[in-house]
């Protein structure tokens, strides 16, 4: 069995890994938690979290927003075991196990009310543009009139604005050469080899090989995610934080 102490080991762990691509992302986390809890206009909101791993965003609305209720979503067994060995017993939040390319896994949240907002942080790139598309017109119809879609990722401008895209791209590499002058920390592959090799999961369900293989992204520019939301109904887009090519993306349902 999965104990709490090896749960937490190891999203500390792969909290570290991740920062190694986002040197910056609790400073995201922080602006995304700042615009839900400005933007909901409750202190109760109903909160879906996309792509949610093993819970490190949602346990970190639920520490602003007790009262918050999430559902957090994911694909992948392994993450989603260490995300209920840690965080299980927490008031407010329960993970679904959904594949977001699967059509109707909107249905399948069991949602006993329209969502106030939805969340993402570094996952929906790795989604092929139609499957983005078909995800954000589920989304659309979950979320109450005036509900956000709040979107943390790495999204280039290259398309568009190269010029600009060129610099974000420098301005990235300037902060990353800051953070880790000493060392950079282990990258995914090294986190999940690690996984496969840790005796005290044994027994724990293995990743799918789609996620564990997982190292580009499908859809990462700006324009793909803002057209494909724009084609959802959403209204206003825009982007509320950047530094370089980190953004949150903001789509709001009219």
């Amino acid at each position: 069995m999965l104990t709490l102490d090896v749960a937490t080991r190891w999203i500390d762990r792969w909290d570290r890994q991740q920062e190694g691509y986002l040197p910056d992302r609790e400073e995201r986390f922080t602006a995304l938690i700042d615009a839900v809890e400005a933007g909901v206009g409750r202190p109760d909101p109903l909160v879906i979290d996309l792509g949610c791993g093993p819970g490190s965003l949602s346990a970190r609305l639920l520490d602003r927003l007790p009262r918050a209720t999430v559902v957090a979503v994911d694909a992948d067994p392994l993450l989603l075991s260490l995300g209920r060995a840690a965080y299980g017993d927490r008031d407010g939040l329960r993970f679904a196990d959904l594949d977001l390319r699967e059509p109707g896994w909107s249905r399948a949240l069991g949602l006993d009310r329209p969502a106030d907002a939805a969340v993402s942080t570094t996952a929906l790139h790795w989604l092929a543009e139609p499957h983005l598309r078909a995800v954000y017109a589920e989304l659309a119809a979950v979320l109450r009139p005036g509900g956000l879609f709040l979107n943390g990722d790495h999204l280039v401008s290259e398309d568009t604005t190269p010029t600009l895209a060129r610099l974000e791209q420098a301005v990235h590499e300037s902060e990353e050469r800051r953070r880790f002058a000493g060392g950079r920390p282990e990258d995914w592959r090294q986190w999940w080899d690690a996984i496969a090799a840790d005796p005290d999961l044994a027994g724990v369900a293995a990743p799918r090989p789609a996620t564990a293989s997982h190292h580009g992204s499908e859809s990462l520019h700006l324009s793909t995610h803002v057209e494909a939301l724009r084609a959802a109904g959403f209204a206003e887009i825009g982007t509320l934080w950047q530094r370089g090519h980190n953004r949150l993306l903001c789509g709001v349902r009219p």
